[in-house]
C-alpha cells in the first residue's frame, strides 16, 4: 500500500475499532492493510496515493451504473440545495414506492428504511407479528445483516473473520433461529417436521452473494415457496444484493417465484444509504400506523437517497442494460476460468448475471460448506497480485465481484490478462 493509506490506517486505528467501519474492509483475511479511496468515476477508483484501480467491488453491489453516473449526480445536486432531510413525507418517497411496486413482481406495498440490515430486521418482525410465531429458518452462509436473530451461521464478514456467530446475541434469542444448509430441501422439511407450529418465516438470499455467489437449484426455491405455503409460514426473499442486479425485478423475476416479503437495498439508493421491505398489501398493512407492528426511522426515505435511487431505477427500467451486462460478465468470468485452466489452477466460477465469484477449489460450490473448502491461501495470493496490477477486488474469498455498465471491453481484457499473470505467479 501507499504511504498515505498506511498513515491513514494507522491513525484510523486510534479512533475506530480495527480502523474501519465495516470489518471486511480491514483486509485481515488477505494480510494487507486497505487502500483508502479518495474518488471514483465510472468503473475506476483512485486511492489517496493516486493509485488507480478497475473496481469490481462497486461499493459491494450498488454501483450498477458505475460511480458518479451523470444522471444520478445531477439528481442529487438538484435535491441537496433544497435540504437533506425533513423527517416528513415527500413526493419522492411516493415516486420511489410506485417505481418499486411497478418493477418487483411480488410487492404491492413498500416501506423505506436506511439499510439492508434494517430491511431484514423489520421484515422478520413483520413476519412474526403477522403469523404470531417466533421461530425463523435461515441458511448457512446467507448473510442478512447484523441484527441479533440473523448472525447465526452468517456469511459475509462473519465468515471472512472466522466468527461462528457473535458474542452479545443472547442464547434465548438465538434459539429461535434455525440455520440449515442452502440448497437442501430435505433439511427444510425436517425443520418444519420438528418445529412446524412455531415457524414464522423462512428468509433466504435467492441468489446468495455473501458466501461468494452460490447458484440456487430452481427446484429448491420452488419447494421453499411450496412448503411455506403449506405450513402457514411467510417466505422472505432477501434481495438486497440481487434486487435490480440480475433483472429489473430481481431474482424473483428471473426464477418466477414470488415471496411474501422482499427486502431491498443497495441499488435502490444509487449509492446512498438505503433499504426497503415490501410485500402483499394484506401483510404490509399490519405495520404501524395502519397496524400494531412498530418500525420507524428518522432518515427513512430521505430525499437524497430517493433522488439518487429514482434516477438509477429509471435507467434500469429501460431493460437493455441487462443484456449488455450479461455479455460483458460472460466474457469476464469465462476469461478468468480459462486463464486459470491454462495455468493449471483449479477454480470453480459461479455467476448469475453481473455478479460472480471465483472459488479456488475443484469441487462444485452449492452451499456454505463447499464454499469454505475454497483454498484461502491461493485466494490471498491472487488478491495481492491483482491489486498490485490495478484490479480492485473484495478482500475476502466469500464475496461477489460486480460488473457495472461502466466496465469497458478494454478493462475486462486487462482484468483477464492480470488474472493470467496472477495465476502463473501463484505456481512460482
Amino acid at each position: 500500500m501507499g504511504k498515505q493509506s498506511e498513515l491513514l490506517f494507522e491513525k484510523a486505528q486510534k479512533f475506530i475499532p480495527g480502523g474501519v467501519n465495516s470489518p471486511v474492509r480491514a483486509g485481515k483475511s488477505v494480510g494487507m492493510n486497505p487502500p483508502f479511496i479518495a474518488e471514483a468515476k465510472g468503473a475506476l477508483i483512485r486511492d489517496v496515493d493516486e493509485n488507480e484501480y478497475i473496481d469490481y467491488v462497486g461499493s459491494w453491489g450498488p454501483m450498477i451504473l458505475g460511480h458518479a453516473h451523470p444522471e444520478v449526480v445531477a439528481a442529487v445536486e438538484k435535491r441537496i440545495a433544497k435540504g437533506t432531510s425533513y423527517g416528513a413525507p415527500t413526493e419522492l418517497e411516493v415516486t420511489m414506492a410506485e417505481t418499486i411496486v411497478d418493477m418487483v413482481p411480488s410487492i404491492e406495498m413498500v416501506r423505506m428504511v436506511n439499510s439492508g440490515t434494517e430491511a431484514t430486521m423489520s421484515a422478520i418482525r413483520l413476519a412474526r407479528g403477522y403469523t404470531g410465531r417466533k421461530k425463523l429458518i435461515k441458511f448457512d452462509g446467507c448473510y442478512h445483516g447484523h441484527a441479533d436473530s440473523l448472525l447465526v451461521s452468517a456469511g459475509s464478514g462473519v465468515a471472512t473473520l472466522g466468527i461462528p456467530g457473535s458474542p452479545g446475541v443472547p442464547d434465548d434469542l438465538a434459539r429461535h433461529t434455525i440455520s440449515i444448509p442452502f440448497n437442501d430441501i430435505e433439511a427444510v422439511n425436517q425443520a418444519f417436521d420438528n418445529y412446524d407450529p412455531e415457524i414464522a418465516s423462512v428468509i433466504v438470499e435467492p441468489i446468495p452473494g455473501n458466501m461468494g455467489v452460490v447458484i440456487p437449484d430452481k427446484p429448491f426455491l420452488r419447494e421453499l415457496r411450496k412448503v411455506t405455503r403449506e405450513h402457514g409460514a411467510l417466505l422472505i426473499f432477501d434481495e438486497v444484493i440481487s434486487g435490480f442486479r440480475v433483472a429489473p425485478g430481481g431474482a424473483q423475476e428471473l426464477y418466477g417465484i414470488l415471496p411474501d416479503i422482499t427486502c431491498l437495498g443497495k441499488i435502490i439508493g444509487g449509492g446512498l444509504p438505503v433499504g426497503a421491505y415490501g410485500g402483499k398489501k394484506e401483510i404490509m398493512m399490519c405495520m404501524a400506523p395502519e397496524g400494531e407492528i412498530y418500525q420507524a426511522g428518522t432518515l427513512s426515505g430521505n430525499p437524497l437517497a430517493m433522488a439518487a435511487g429514482i434516477a438509477t431505477l429509471e435507467i434500469l427500467k429501460q431493460g437493455n442494460l441487462y443484456t449488455e451486462l450479461e455479455q460483458k460478465s460472460d466474457i469476464l468470468f469465462s476469461g478468468l476460468e480459462n486463464a486459470a485452466r491454462d495455468a493449471d489452477i483449479q477454480v470453480v466460477v459461479n455467476r448469475v448475471g453481473s455478479m460472480g465469484t471465483l472459488f479456488f477449489t475443484a469441487k462444485p460450490v452449492s452451499d456454505f460448506a463447499a464454499a469454505k473448502e475454497s483454498n484461502q491461501v491461493l485466494f490471498r495470493k491472487y488478491y495481492r497480485s491483482m491489486l498490485e496490477q490495478g484490479i480492485y477486488l473484495a478482500p475476502s474469498p466469500f464475496e461477489a465481484s460486480f460488473l457495472s455498465a461502466a466496465h469497458t471491453n478494454e478493462m475486462i481484457g486487462k482484468t483477464i490478462r492480470s488474472a493470467s499473470k496472477a495465476f502463473r505467479s501463484m505456481l512460482e
